[in-house]
């Protein structure tokens, strides 16, 4: 026998050919697949950043809407305590004039009878003839 008996454990060529041919053979037949795996382990990755962008973004719209939000909130009660301080002033200044309402009406009154007379003079006046130096002079007897 040409072998030696020390190297049991080792394989024979034959052996080992038969495997390496056996691992191209399956390298050859999975090629596809594994190439299909990678090609879907990027896809996923591609789906899972694009995601965490629209996360993102939503998560900062959401914020700004959030925010603009708050601002009206803001804007609408700075508008109401303003029209509560006009209704507050409209009721000030009506209770005033009830509370005076005697002087009140002693001024209106006053002031028609003032308009009054003043019509009455201005249109006196408007009513009378032009008289000339001389007519004025005689007291209209020329």
């Amino acid at each position: 026998m040409n072998q030696s008996n020390s190297g049991t454990n080792q394989e024979s060529e034959a052996t080992r050919s038969a495997s390496a041919k056996a691992r191209k053979a399956t390298e050859k037949a999975t090629a596809p697949a594994s190439k299909s795996a990678d090609k879907a382990a990027e896809k996923t990755s591609e789906a899972t950043s694009a995601a965490v962008d629209t996360a993102g973004r939503t998560a900062e719209k959401t914020t700004a809407v959030a925010q603009s939000a708050a601002e009206r909130v803001q804007a609408g009660r700075q508008a109401v305590v303003a029209a509560s301080g006009q209704a507050v002033a409209l009721a000030k200044t009506t209770w005033t004039l009830i509370a005076n309402r005697k002087a009140l009406v002693a001024g209106v009154g006053a002031g028609v009878s003032a308009l009054g007379a003043t019509s009455y003079l201005a249109g006196r006046r408007a009513g009378r003839r032009t008289l000339g130096p001389i007519t004025r002079m005689t007291g209209g007897r020329i």
